[in-house]
């Protein structure tokens, strides 16, 4: 990390302020090759910033950050400028003038993670803190980036150590007055631990869904109004509704905020027997993303008389939402017999005409499932599938370290995996692929 970088740290396009950011060992001078002289450290000055001819360019704001009290640990200089391109070019050239390198994606954090700035998951929460759609990704993504991740973690790791020791003393010290049983002394925590891993494991789920959007899917026979809900909860014309049956024959997926939380509800081709090589393919694709849904809305024309209902009925579980739709119409044989078929399955169902914009309902019960699944006393274990991955791994040697206890020295074998596996969450230890797997999706310039 001898060069030096620099990238556009707010987002392209014209806008009333650009932010120019250098980090490296040259940043310094290439500051003060544009603004004259550098300002005294963490104080912003105002500057004329010219080029190497003295040619003015822009007046704005600069400001120099020397290491390691810096973001990234290293020298670091940000230029806040006026935001139109022929500025930014500019600035660009010179920089690149001066021998200074365009920033990779995430190269600034990678470069703070790098030089101990921060712990590889706090990385992984300025990523997420950007992308933030919702109250409660913010929230979760504030939480990491202060170590509440970490700290979890690390309370394992350090549990994982102290039992590693009593293993240690039973094989070097076999001949030494060491207590027989100092090996089944390991016995109780590691059991403690699995337990608590167990729970962590099973909650992963909470943190990726809170991360990543929880995922809605609203199901049912065709023209049963899937698509009408699908517009009610967006509050917008996202779907085209239509008296005629199979008008939806894709996923269409949207973003929302429920309660707080990021949702990503998806309309679908309806389910139905047909012969058309599309609307196969069409329902193929609603099947395939709603067993994948943490949720299905089941909605039921119960106006109908066809029994359409029953080739949904096999895609609902016991923790999904019912919607008998259509109340202002007569009610057909399909109410009585899918209402039934609710009750027979632990659901309570809802009803309502969509027609008439009744949704209210609806929308109540999905801000209280939705809350229910992904509200927490503790925060989440796992917030990316990398961390469940290595939790389950780390679950895997303790199980295999408890049965071995009778071999102390495969017992400690595997408790060192475990520990090691738990070091590579917050980057302790890990691979240059990992590290290039985890940056590669940030923004260039942070």
């Amino acid at each position: 990390m001898n060069d030096t970088i620099y990238a556009l740290a707010t987002a392209p396009g014209r806008a009333a302020v650009a932010v120019l950011r250098l980090s490296g060992p040259a940043a310094g001078a290439a500051l003060a090759a544009v603004a004259g002289t550098v300002p005294r450290p963490r104080r912003a000055a105002l500057r004329a910033l010219r080029d190497g001819d003295g040619g003015l360019i822009d007046k704005g704001l600069v400001l120099w950050f020397p290491g390691p009290a810096s973001y990234t640990g290293e020298d670091c200089a940000e230029l806040h400028v006026h935001g139109g391109q022929a500025v930014i070019d500019r600035f660009t050239e010179i920089l690149a003038g001066r021998g200074l390198r365009l920033a990779a994606p995430g190269e600034f954090t990678r470069r703070a993670f790098e030089n101990g700035k921060m712990q590889l998951d706090q990385a992984e929460a300025v990523a997420d803190l950007i992308d933030a759609q919702s109250v409660a990704q913010a929230r979760q993504a504030i939480g990491q980036l202060g170590g509440a991740l970490g700290r979890r973690h690390e309370t394992w790791r350090a549990g994982l150590l102290r039992i590693l020791a009593d293993l240690a003393a039973a094989v070097d010290f076999a001949d030494e007055e060491i207590p027989a049983e100092v090996a089944s002394r390991a016995r109780a925590p590691i059991e403690a631990l699995l337990l608590e891993l167990d729970s962590a494991v099973a909650d992963a789920a909470r943190g990726q869904r809170i991360r990543e959007g929880y995922r809605i899917a609203v199901i049912g026979a065709a023209n049963s109004g899937k698509s009408s809900l699908f517009n009610a909860l967006l509050e917008r014309d996202a779907a085209i509704v239509t008296p005629v049956p199979g008008a939806t024959r894709d996923v269409i997926e949207a973003p929302l905020v429920l309660a707080g939380y990021q949702v990503l509800i998806a309309d679908m081709a309806g389910i139905r027997a047909t012969t058309d090589p599309v609307e196969i393919e069409g329902v193929r694709r609603a099947l395939a993303w709603a067993r994948g849904a943490a949720l299905r809305v089941w909605v039921v024309d119960g106006s109908s008389r066809e029994g359409d209902w029953r080739l949904a009925a096999d895609l609902v579980g016991p923790d999904d939402i019912c919607l008998i739709n259509k109340t202002d119409l007569r009610a057909g044989e399909d109410a009585r017999e899918a209402e039934k078929a609710a009750y027979g399955l632990g659901l309570r169902p809802l009803h309502g005409s969509l027609a008439t914009g009744d949704a209210e309902a609806l929308r109540r019960a999905l801000e209280a499932r939705v809350t229910a699944d992904l509200a927490g006393a503790e925060f989440p274990a796992a917030t990316r599938a990398r961390h469940a991955s290595l939790l389950s791994e780390v679950r895997a040697d303790l199980g295999r370290a408890l049965g071995a206890l009778g071999e102390p020295e495969l017992a400690a074998e595997d408790v060192r995996r475990a520990a090691r596996a738990l070091a590579r969450v917050t980057g302790r230890i890990g691979a240059e692929d990992v590290l290039d797997l985890v940056f590669a999706n940030f923004c260039i310039g942070k």
